[in-house]
């Protein structure tokens, strides 16, 4: 399976010279936050791949502007041709204001995932906007990572851990990729292509299910 990552700054590549040619060949594209929606709606308008997305800090707008054609994975598993993938958006609380988290209340999202964890037996690919506590992430309160992430990749050992929020630009030192134990750990800022195959000796559930149920109630008549 080939994935499509965005994250933190639409690629001039895609956004400002679009061209359907540009996004064929992806089954899945995942975007780790901060994004602006239209984008978002164009790339989900041309492709028949899912479009699957997790909140960043400064996605206030998506409260009454969403994405159009795209599925949320927030405190969700979304499972894909035999690929679970978990998302966690946000970022560490710095201010006031929607999609930012305390290490406690992080916490306690993944606490309450643990019967659907359970259900699935786990997942493959992690979704996050912040990055984890001392793995690329920053000493800044607003940059700072999850400690509880790294207790997840530990327990769960996924393929990839994906997230946003540190803007490569920031420094040319900081990693695209890295590894913690058997996860590849990505940062999926702008765009970055990954490749991943599901485990052929586990049950795959039907994919028609996993769209339909997560799209608008309208849509669905």
């Amino acid at each position: 399976m080939k994935i499509l990552l965005l994250a933190d700054e639409e690629s001039k590549y895609l956004w400002d010279f679009f061209s359907p040619d540009k996004i064929r060949g992806y089954d899945l594209i995942i975007s780790c936050g901060d994004l602006n929606p239209h984008y978002l709606t164009l790339l989900a308008t041309f492709t028949s791949a899912p479009l699957l997305y997790v909140h960043g800090n400064h996605d206030t707008r998506y409260l009454h502007d969403p994405p159009e054609g795209c599925i949320c994975i927030e405190d969700d598993i979304f499972e894909y041709r035999g690929i679970r993938v978990l998302g966690l958006g946000g970022s560490f609380r710095y201010k006031e204001g929607p999609f930012q988290y305390t290490e406690r209340q992080m916490s306690s999202r993944i606490r309450r995932l643990r019967r659907k964890l359970k259900s699935y037996k786990g997942f493959d690919i992690l979704v996050t906007h912040a990055p984890a506590r001392d793995l690329n992430d920053g000493e800044d309160l607003p940059h700072r990572g999850f400690e509880c992430f790294n207790h997840l990749l530990e327990e769960y050992s996924p393929s990839y851990f994906v997230h946003g929020h540190v803007h490569m630009s920031y420094n040319s030192n900081l990693p695209r990729c890295c590894q913690k134990g058997s996860t590849t750990v990505v940062n999926a800022y702008e765009k970055h292509v990954i490749e991943i195959e599901p485990d052929p000796n586990r049950p795959v559930r039907p994919d028609w299910w996993q769209v339909w149920k997560r799209l608008p109630i309208v849509s669905q008549l």
